[in-house]
């Protein structure tokens, strides 16, 4: 057998004797060394030498005749190609076959990749969408490819999203690394459904709440479980359309026990942040990590009572001291790299995080507790996700606003904060927290109504 350097050079000097070697080699070993290193093949090389081993026995053999016939541009073995991509039990020589015939880039081929749309491995769609995104601007090929926008396969949808939705715009009213300057340091008391259709798109650059508890708290009563995710689906549907390209909403949540009516009766516990990652990733929001947050276990309510006492099988109950940070980032093609461009050497140097820092998921933090709040952040956690998902000057959003531990740690950290809150007792703790303006500060906290802060939004 020749070598690899021998097969080089027959290529440039008598490719007759190349379809020779093909057509007489006898065993897989033989044929599989001709293939695997043919590597980049004569404009007129005949790609039928290829075809009779689509057929081979063998998966590798046919997985590299695919691949080499993608190396040519002969319209006439597109449907050798399909049929491959139709019945083949492996998916890899599936995929290779449509990826083949996309590398042609072939107008010829895209009736044939139309008709693989119907391709039910997401994998081997993948790249029929591919292969039809080269003739993007045709109508046709744009036609059967958004006809995919619903498809069940994420990431499916999120491809056809991002080429056709409404392009993101690059004259977007401000620049990335500015806000509105009527929402900087402010406080609306108002519901935030009500305060956020008079909220600029792509005014916000970070999102940090914790919404109310489903049923727990007095202030948090809804209809049934499936209302309360959707009235937060609804507020976070909002909050995507207001955050600037590529930035990020980080929602503190945790599963939650209601507490059981009598002894006759189990108590029911709702795992809200699970239930609710569904609901933000289909609006678009692009799942990054989550951070839990871990509390002492003294400073947790005590469900393991019952089982210290009997310790019977069944009954066990751990006391959860732990609660989720869902990261998550408004889609887009963009990398992080441009949103970082976006900022000037001074900004980026100004907001490096220096020192020691959290390199885990796991924050072990202690909660605070307030006279009037039962359920505020610490401000340790508000410090920590402002410094590592903002930049100084930023816009910082909490759409439950509760007792402002968000907007104590944005001014503290040079951040900017809008911060929204229906309940008059925390606007007025709020009042209290912030107190009187400080000498330094270029921008004391405002505190609106909903009718003012509209007001201010229009003129």
């Amino acid at each position: 057998m020749l070598t690899k350097e021998q097969l080089q050079a027959l290529k440039q000097t008598d490719t007759s004797q190349i379809y020779r070697l093909l057509a007489e080699a006898a065993t897989t070993r033989d044929i599989l060394f001709l293939l695997e290193n043919l590597g980049h093949l004569p404009k007129a090389f005949n790609g039928y030498v290829f075809a009779p081993f689509l057929s081979h026995e063998a998966s590798q053999v046919r997985y590299w005749a695919v691949k080499n016939i993608g190396k040519t541009t002969n319209r006439l073995l597109i449907p050798h190609l399909s049929q491959l991509a139709r019945t083949d039990p492996d998916s890899t020589i599936r995929r290779e076959a449509i990826s083949a015939i996309g590398r042609m880039r072939l107008p010829e081929a895209i009736p044939t990749l139309i008709e693989h749309l119907d391709e039910h491995d997401p994998k081997v769609l993948l790249q029929v969408i591919r292969g039809l995104l080269v003739f993007r601007t045709q109508p046709n090929v744009q036609s059967a490819l958004k006809s995919l926008a619903n498809h069940p396969n994420e990431m499916i949808q999120s491809i056809i999203r991002r080429e056709f939705s409404a392009a993101e715009s690059a004259n977007a009213p401000l620049d990335h690394a500015q806000s509105p300057a009527f929402m900087q340091n402010v406080v609306v008391n108002g519901d935030v459904q009500a305060v956020l259709p008079f909220v600029p798109d792509e005014s916000i650059h970070l999102t940090f709440t914790s919404p109310p508890y489903y049923n727990a708290r007095d202030y948090s009563i809804y209809e049934s479980y499936s209302a309360y995710l959707d009235f937060l689906t609804r507020v976070f549907d909002q909050v995507h359309r207001v955050t600037k390209t590529g930035r990020f909403l980080i929602v503190n949540t945790s599963p939650i026990i209601i507490p059981r009516m009598s002894r006759a009766h189990a108590s029911k516990r709702y795992p809200i942040p699970f239930d609710l990652h569904t609901r933000l990733v289909q609006i678009g929001w692009e799942f990054i990590d989550d951070i839990v947050w871990a509390k002492p276990e003294s400073s947790v309510k005590n469900r393991n009572a019952g089982f210290l006492q009997h310790r019977k099988p069944l009954g066990y109950k751990p006391n959860a001291v732990t609660e989720y940070l869902m990261v998550y980032r408004k889609q887009t093609d963009k990398l992080l790299d441009w949103n970082m461009r976006q900022y000037s050497a001074e900004v980026i140097e100004a907001s490096r995080v220096l020192g020691a820092y959290e390199s885990s998921n796991i924050w072990r933090i202690d909660p605070t507790f307030d006279r009037v709040h039962s359920a505020v952040f610490p401000l340790e956690l508000c410090n920590r996700v402002i410094r590592y998902y903002s930049y100084v000057g930023d816009l910082v959003f909490d759409p439950f606003g509760g007792s402002g531990t968000l907007g104590r740690a944005a001014r503290d950290l040079d951040r900017h904060f809008f911060m929204v809150e229906k309940e008059p007792t925390y606007i007025e703790r709020m009042r209290e927290v912030f107190g009187t303006a400080r000498f330094f500060d270029a921008q004391p906290v405002r505190f609106l109504s909903l009718e003012e802060f509209r007001d201010r939004g229009i003129s």
